[in-house]
């Protein structure tokens, strides 16, 4: 008997509108299309097709659009909570609007966790609906279980009492590192958190769960995530641009640049520099960044799209580079790479874990002190600034430079190379051929092929 033909799935993503979050989901999309029988398209607003650059290039993805019915990505940082109401109100009729034009109803809907309206758009269709999380599932877990916390007067995380490092771990099993003061400032704002707890009862009806991370990096929050849930936990990652890494194109002229600057440097000695790309350090903060890492000698290849003529004029006679943007994935992987000063976004950290890179983190807000308490006390692949912090929250010069310089030396004395190398051959393991997020995407491709059998 021959076999039977897979009949194509077909998949709707939509991200939130974020960097971030567009970025995790093009990479799960690009991932889940280079499967037999699976294609992707991933819904953005007419602002984020002209950021992203046109169409994907890549096999079986193509990207639609909904009108710009939300503020521009310009300036959003201003009123984040204004920005998560229109996404939360704008942005779901529109939505059905295109699901009809694109005509027989997919497989599934690829929701970010914050586009919650989604979850009732498929319920409505009997479309199921997977819910993907750009957050680890450490972060992820802290916010689904968030009523378990205590909780101030106010309504917001209670961090007076947080000397006990495993004090969230009393509340939430599978969370040994994280503290109450690594949910400053996000989750001590009783308007922001309450914007991003809005999002959860919906998550509790999605028929899914998917996480960027890998099971290896996470399997304690994503263990008792399993055993809590309603509904099926897949981890596929790392989901970052590693198959295009893979196929070695040839530089842009973009590119070219930085890349021969690198390819002059020895193994190990360029720090690599980025502190994300929505919200941003202070001015003053900035400087002392600055003037820290010209202090240090430090070759340094720094990416920054605001500030450049001030700081380029802060480092003059150093060994540093300011780009306003790079491939990240591709420079975190140059032999010339020793380090990483990182805010510790999601996307960054599991790059720099697939990169077998140690970290220096100075986290901002969201999710990035928890990934930084990870990093730091977990994992043990990094250092962390922010506890160097004067009373007025600033680090000092010359604390930056003493971390640069202990990150750049590190060697199997501490540790830290070992165990970001260890974790590297962890995070490829994972998505070759048997791996746990090669198993857990065959699995969740197999669920929602099936889902109306």
């Amino acid at each position: 008997m021959g076999s039977v033909a897979v009949p194509p799935c077909h998949v709707v993503a939509v991200p939130f509108p974020g960097r971030g979050h567009i970025n995790s989901m093009l990479n799960l999309c690009r991932l889940l299309a280079a499967r037999d029988g699976v294609s992707a398209t991933v819904v953005v607003t007419e602002e984020w097709l002209g950021l992203l650059g046109g169409p994907v290039h890549a096999p079986g993805v193509r990207l639609e659009t909904i009108p710009n019915v939300i503020p521009s990505e310009h300036g959003r940082a201003a009123d984040w909570a204004g920005f998560l109401d229109a996404v939360y109100a704008e942005m779901e009729l529109p939505f059905e609007h295109l699901l009809d034009h694109l005509g027989a109803a997919p497989a599934a809907i690829l929701a970010d966790t914050f586009v919650p309206w989604a979850v009732r758009v498929g319920n409505r269709r009997g479309v199921p609906v997977c819910v993907l999380s750009a957050l680890g599932a450490t972060m992820f877990s802290v916010q689904y279980h968030f009523d378990r916390l205590p909780t101030s007067a106010g309504g917001s995380a209670d961090i007076a009492d947080a000397t006990d490092p495993c004090l969230i771990e009393n509340y939430i099993p599978g969370l040994r590192s994280i503290r109450l003061t690594d949910l400053e400032p996000t989750h001590s704002d009783k308007m922001r958190l309450g914007k991003i707890l809005e999002a959860y009862p919906y998550v509790r009806k999605a028929q899914c769960i998917i996480f960027t991370s890998f099971y290896e990096l996470e399997s304690n929050a994503i263990e008792f995530l399993r055993q809590e849930l309603p509904c099926p936990v897949f981890a596929v990652g790392p989901c970052i641009p590693f198959m295009a890494l893979q196929e070695n194109h040839a530089d842009s002229g973009e590119e070219q640049g930085y890349m021969a600057w690198l390819d002059a440097q020895p193994a190990s000695s360029v720090l690599y520099v980025s502190l994300g790309s929505f919200l941003s350090v202070s001015s003053t903060q900035l400087d002392e960044i600055a003037i820290g890492l010209a202090q240090t000698k430090v070759r340094f290849l720094w990416v920054l799209r605001d500030e450049v003529a001030r700081v380029q004029h802060l480092i003059r006679g150093s060994d540093g580079v300011v780009v306003p943007w790079c491939d990240q994935l591709k420079v975190l992987c140059h032999p010339s790479i020793g380090g990483f000063f990182t805010h510790c976004g999601m996307n960054s950290t599991l790059e720099a874990l697939y990169a077998g890179v140690p970290m220096m983190t100075l986290p901002i807000a969201f999710d990035q002190p928890v990934n930084s308490r990870l990093i730091v006390d977990e994992w043990m692949v990094g250092y962390g600034l922010k506890e160097k912090a004067r009373g007025d929250g600033v680090i000092a010069r010359d604390k930056i430079s003493e971390a640069v310089k202990r990150l750049m030396d590190c060697g199997d004395g501490e540790g830290t190379r070992r165990r970001a190398s260890l974790l590297k051959e962890a995070s490829r393991a994972a998505v070759e051929v048997g791996g746990s997020s090669d198993r857990d995407m065959a699995s969740f491709i197999s669920y929602i092929s099936h889902f109306k059998d």
